[in-house]
């Protein structure tokens, strides 16, 4: 995680708890099925785990971030938790991460790999 502006910033996927609900942003719809329904069950399960939203979004340089929100007041979402879910995520999905990151770098930004 790190400090970013979210002006800059593209949504690739998010769940929200409070909500129940999933979202893909279309933009990325030639990923192939089988990363939008490992990129579903990644955030799925990250907002049943722990509560609250989670975005993940690429940043100007094409770096994937996981944003995460929380309600205020919110007893039940789990900060420390949060955390460490994300750093499990990040090490056991790092070669799906790492693919998308690529991905958006050389389509989005035309950057060579």
């Amino acid at each position: 995680m790190g400090i970013y502006n979210m002006e800059e910033n593209k949504v690739l996927c998010g769940a929200n708890f409070y909500t129940q609900k999933y979202y893909f942003n279309e933009e990325f719809s030639m990923l192939p099925e089988r990363v939008k329904e490992e990129l579903q069950a990644l955030c799925v399960l990250y907002v049943e785990d722990v509560g609250g939203a989670l975005i993940l979004e690429f940043d100007a340089a094409g770096k994937l971030m996981f944003r995460v929100e929380s309600e205020e007041g919110d007893c039940r979402f789990d900060e420390i938790g949060s955390g460490l879910k994300i750093r499990q995520i990040q090490r056991g999905q790092a070669g799906l991460l790492e693919s998308l990151e690529l991905f958006y770098k050389t389509f989005y930004l035309g950057t060579d790999a």
